[in-house]
């Protein structure tokens, strides 16, 4: 049993965002009043507990979800909104760390998130400004060395829809000096992330979900037979319990929260471009990010803005002035873009695990959980929604994989490890500048 502090409060209104401003219309949801008894309750109403309630609520289970905030509050309300395949930790080192079954297991499912995103959107009709293909840029030799090793390991495993880009090629796609060409992804994408949760949580309650929203869990018994998770205001009893909170969990569950380290990344949102302009800098509007460590990541929202991402501060602290930490970079890879009013600008948070793999499993027998997705959650947690549902349904065969994959912890606990990151991006931001 726990009872610890909840890592927001307030009256759970979205972030200032993009996203938020032009957010389909949604329900405000009740709070968790009294003591209710459900089959399986899920905690956090991102895209892990959204995907797990949906495909539970499919199959016929009672479902309810409990959100401390709103529908999509955290990471899936607010991040680059990119459909990018893989996990953060590469094929190669997958294989290197946990063997090749392992790494054959992965390349089996990198492609899995993307495609649960469409036929969600195509059978639930949610309006999301869906849009096709990623693209990765390098802005040295070595970055382009990387993107076809890349290409060849992903070819090796049976994944044919990557194409290499010359400088001359790429610019059909990002028109910008900046990069020596790319790699493009004809199975990626990208949408606006807000609108697919809210889309996602009306299905799940059409087919019979339930969610409290405004209600922040401030006490967890995951070692009673029937796991409670208990409310400033309310209880839950369940048979069992899913932790779908992330980096927003917070220590409420003292046992996760050593696994994950909460980090931060920036968002922001011009004006819109207009047509012409737009066009111009993104002509096929795919999505794009380079592959430096500290990475920059951008698209064209439905509305012709540049939704221009990246930044990182370790222990998911809020830069003071976000478009300062942003435009620059902006502006070097489009200059034709210095002068264009920036309207949003916004923060959260991802949960960060050591080995950049995330992690799934089960504390007690009757509480399992998902997190640690490292920067790759849009993907990787409509994935692991639906193998956390097959677990719970009755077949652990791919449940018991990830399971079963060792975590690390940080260098020197709590205490080290936002330091310890810190100088580990010196040292790869450092390679990245000398083109190592």
């Amino acid at each position: 049993m726990s009872r610890h502090s909840h890592p927001y409060a307030g009256d759970g209104s979205h972030t200032t965002s993009y996203y938020a401003a032009s957010a389909n219309p949604a329900p405000e949801r009740p709070a968790l009043q009294g003591d209710q008894e459900i089959d399986i309750c899920i905690v956090g109403a991102g895209y892990s507990g959204l995907s797990t309630g949906l495909h539970l609520a499919e199959k016929g289970y009672k479902v309810a979800i409990i959100e401390g905030a709103r529908v999509g509050w955290g990471a899936s309300g607010r991040n680059g909104g990119q459909i990018v395949n893989g996990l953060n930790a590469s094929l190669q080192t997958i294989k290197r760390r946990y063997g090749q079954d392992t790494a054959t297991f992965v390349a089996g499912l990198v492609q899995e998130g993307g495609e649960i995103i469409r036929e969600r959107v195509r059978t639930y009709d949610i309006k999301c400004d869906l849009k096709e293909k990623n693209i990765f840029t390098g802005l040295t030799t070595a970055h382009m060395r990387e993107l076809e090793d890349r290409m060849k390991l992903w070819e090796s495993y049976g994944i044919k829809n990557q194409e290499m880009l010359d400088k001359g090629q790429l610019r059909a796609h990002v028109n910008s000096d900046l990069y020596e060409g790319g790699l493009i992804d004809h199975s990626g994408g990208h949408m606006h992330p807000l609108n697919l949760a809210l889309g996602e949580a009306a299905a799940f309650e059409k087919n019979g979900g339930t969610i409290y929203e405004v209600s922040p869990v401030i006490d967890v018994d995951h070692s009673a037979t029937r796991p409670v998770v208990r409310t400033k205001n309310g209880s839950m009893t369940c048979k069992t319990l899913v932790l779908c909170g992330n980096a927003y969990l917070g220590h409420v569950v003292p046992e996760l929260a050593p696994r994950v380290m909460p980090v931060s990344t920036q968002v922001m949102a011009t004006e819109p471009l207009g047509e012409d302009l737009a066009q111009e800098l993104l002509p096929t509007d795919a999505c794009v990010e380079d592959i430096r460590y500290i990475l920059d990541y951008y698209r064209l929202s439905g509305d012709k803005r540049m939704l221009f991402g990246g930044g990182t501060v370790y222990g998911g602290a809020d830069p003071r002035d976000i478009e300062a930490k942003l435009r620059r970079n902006m502006d070097k890879v489009f200059p034709k873009l210095k002068d264009v009013k920036i309207d949003y600008a916004w923060s959260g948070n991802f949960a960060l695990s050591f080995s950049r793999v995330p992690q799934m499993g089960r504390i007690g027998d009757n509480t399992y959980f998902a997190h640690g997705y490292s920067g790759h959650g849009v993907t990787g947690s409509h994935t692991f929604g639906r193998i956390l549902s097959e677990a719970i349904d009755g077949d652990l065969t791919r449940f018991d994989v990830f399971a079963n994959v060792p975590w690390y912890p940080f260098p020197g606990g709590r205490m080290l490890r936002v330091p310890y990151s810190v100088i580990g991006s010196w040292w790869y931001g450092l390679r990245d500048r000398l083109g190592v």
